[in-house]
């Protein structure tokens, strides 16, 4: 007989680890199939690491620029193995504790490749990674609602391949023996921006080709113009509206012959190569062409409670598409389940997601760009205000930043928020807790933001929006 559970995940990643946990404090027997790591990507090879390899360069900065506060730092150097093994201990750290977290929520762990044979049956067979002790091995399973949450992977471009020694994606550019000094980075959207930030902080030559008009693509075109400028301000060249036709691999280095866009062709001999193009998918091999589950664009579709066409059969994360957020995952997953159990939630408004880029100087946003308001003729006020006139900015000696909010004028509710600058990363959750409340301009002219702090930016630039910006 095949064991039974109520709800089986298939993937540990955020969105299925917190799945999980949700399901079992609604009192499903649950279950959680792994094939390699728990924690997903995310916690092992994606979005923790590389805040702490992030963390080891900023702090390596500021050493750098320890006269600028008065300090003294002689002889500052880096070991690029001291601060790989860091990252990794950060994740170990994190991996464990998602497995404690499954016993304590008694999730059980099944170990393996997972297919789905029909609503309701799956079959494990065995992985090449050591099952974690005390999980569940290979074999036949049932569950009345299985909810995949199986990630996604780096995209591959024709010619462009990763070869993990000379090309890299981000699971190599995460734990170089080395620090090269000289780098291609294909591809500037959040994972491209990370890397080329981190590598130009050790000292790395970096050279950035994106294939659209703008870095930071899905990002408000002012703030993507202001990162511009800071990242050539701090070396890195960066070519827009260019593409990368060829890669000519030699012992220890590759020759880029890159399409500026212009008409023009140019060639650039790099060290390494990281190709962040993008993510799709792992829709592969579950067995969903066999069933029937409709699949847009390389991505489960879903309705806005993670449910596919099939009965039973549900998706969340970045298997179920854009945009390819932790946060997404985890909180698509909380109201999947919790709409299973007929709790009745809000279905997941991708508007209120905030998105954050963890590179030097940091750029968060939520809802829309003025562009895209403007796209929906929307009428709109949009206010700015400035980290040079915001006084613990300056004292932190961190005052290059900008806050920009957009207000739709007929309703005056708060439709977008951007953000660049030192912790704006942390900032913008005010913002998106504002707009899920469906906040107003008069509501947040009310709310008192303390002093000296950076938030007070956020303050000014709703004031800006009416023409009652105070502190410029």
């Amino acid at each position: 007989m095949a064991e039974s559970f109520d709800i089986i995940i298939i993937g540990s990643g955020p969105g299925g680890y917190v799945t999980a946990i949700r399901a079992a404090q609604l009192g499903f027997k649950t279950a959680v199939i792994e094939r390699a790591y728990l924690g997903g990507v995310c916690l092992n090879w994606g979005c923790i690491p590389t805040k702490a390899l992030l963390r080891s360069a900023e702090i390596f900065h500021y050493m750098q620029h320890a006269r600028n506060y008065g300090l003294a730092a002689e002889n500052v150097s880096y070991d690029a193995t001291a601060v790989v093994k860091r990252s990794r201990n950060v994740s170990k750290r994190l991996n464990d504790g998602v497995g404690f977290l499954m016993k304590k929520n008694k999730v059980s762990v099944i170990w393996g490749e997972a297919a789905i044979d029909a609503p309701g049956k799956v079959t494990v067979k065995p992985a090449s990674a050591e099952a974690p002790k005390g999980s569940l091995g290979p074999g036949a399973y049932e569950a009345k609602h299985i909810i995949i949450a199986t990630g996604a992977r780096p995209r591959m471009l024709p010619g462009l391949e990763p070869d993990q020694k000379l090309v890299w994606t981000y699971f190599e550019a995460m734990v170089p023996e080395r620090m090269p000094k000289s780098l291609l980075v294909i591809g500037s959207g959040a994972i491209g921006i990370e890397f080329a930030s981190f590598y130009r902080s050790f000292g790395a030559e970096v050279t950035v080709v994106e294939v659209l008009p703008q870095i930071l693509p899905v990002e408000d075109a002012e703030i993507a113009g202001l990162a511009r400028k800071a990242f050539e301000k701090q070396g890195i060249k960066i070519f827009t509206g260019a593409t990368v036709t060829r890669l000519d691999k030699k012992a220890d280095s590759v020759t880029a012959t890159i399409d500026d866009g212009k008409g023009g062709m140019q060639t650039l001999t790099v060290e390494r190569v990281i190709s962040a193009v993008g993510v799709t998918g792992n829709v592969e091999n579950l067995g969903l062409e066999r069933l029937g589950v409709k699949i847009d664009r390389g991505a489960i579709a879903i309705d806005g409670y993670g449910r596919t066409n099939v009965p039973g059969i549900y998706a969340i994360g970045d298997v179920a598409g854009p945009p390819m957020l932790a946060h997404k995952a985890e909180h698509e997953g909380v109201v999947c389940v919790e709409a299973i159990k007929g709790l009745k939630p809000h279905p997941l408004d991708k508007l209120k997601i905030p998105g954050c880029t963890y590179c030097a100087p940091q750029i968060a946003s939520v809802g829309f760009t003025e562009a895209a308001a403007k796209d929906k003729k929307l009428d709109v006020r949009v206010g700015r205000f400035p980290f040079v006139g915001n006084g613990k900015a300056i004292a932190l000696g961190e005052d290059q930043g900008l806050v920009k909010v957009i207000f739709d004028k007929v309703t005056g509710q708060l439709i977008g928020a951007h953000m660049i600058g030192v912790e704006v990363t942390e900032l913008i959750q005010g913002y998106v807790v504002a707009m899920n409340l469906e906040t107003t301009e008069e509501e947040l002219m009310h709310t008192v933001f303390p002093h000296p702090t950076l938030s007070e930016t956020m303050g000014e630039a709703v004031l800006d929006a009416y023409g009652r910006v105070l502190n410029m």
